[in-house]
């Protein structure tokens, strides 16, 4: 795989951070910058997602979005419990 550079400009501030960052992570400053900014994206392009439904299954679509909900007996039994936390 073929790689490019990509030039980002940060003032001194934020160039210290973003190396004492790196620092923690046991990493160098491209590879931490390289990694947080694809991470960002990835959750970036998650919250982007687009769900598009046929004109043939709408109605059946409509149909399941009007259904009366149903019980679950195992869901409801956990919803009970009593969280470990606590």
């Amino acid at each position: 795989m073929t790689t490019s550079i990509l030039s980002v400009r940060v003032n001194e501030t934020e160039r210290n951070l973003l190396e004492t960052a790196a620092k923690y992570a046991h990493t160098n400053l491209s590879d931490f910058v390289r990694r947080k900014a694809l991470e960002s994206a990835e959750i970036e392009m998650m919250g982007r997602v687009v769900v598009e439904i046929s004109a043939k299954h709408w109605q059946d679509f409509e149909a399941w979005l009007n259904t009366p909900p149903q019980a679950i007996p195992a869901l409801q039994r956990i919803a009970g419990m009593k969280p470990a936390w606590e």
